[in-house]
């Protein structure tokens, strides 16, 4: 019945993080408006879309002492290609870790949002194969 339709992302420059997320995430322009962009990206139907807002909102929220989360991740099938590609242009990034075979980084756009970088694990609860079953039996 449900589906993620959006993801919104509060950004301070519409125009600037436009052209950042083009660039650097691959996203095509649906369609804009007066203070917002939306977006679908090169696989999958989720949307995203840019929001202007006047100041700096978190995408992410404490855990656990400093420990943050972000609010939703990107899947990719080569993180480290993905996460070289960062590198190589000079976005801000944390180092790859490993979660119990899932690896996974964060990168920061032009307004420091945060956001998560994973891969899929084979044989994961988690993996899009075996949610797929599972809605299937459902």
């Amino acid at each position: 019945m449900f589906k993620i339709g959006s993801i919104f992302i509060p950004v301070t420059d519409v125009k600037k993080s436009t052209e950042w997320y083009e660039k650097y995430l691959g996203v095509k322009k649906i369609d804009s408006w007066e203070d917002g962009v939306g977006f679908y990206l090169p696989t999958g139907s989720t949307q995203l879309a840019l929001v202007k807002v006047e100041s700096h909102q978190p995408t992410d929220f404490p855990i656990k002492g400093n420990q943050k989360n972000s609010y939703y991740n990107f899947v990719v099938d080569d993180i480290e290609t993905t996460h070289q590609h960062f590198k190589n242009n000079g976005i801000e990034t944390t180092e790859i870790n490993d979660f119990g075979g899932m690896k996974f980084f964060d990168f920061f756009d032009l307004d420091g949002n945060s956001f998560s970088v994973v891969n899929e694990v084979d044989g994961s609860p988690f993996h899009s194969d075996h949610v797929k079953k599972m809605q299937e039996r459902d």
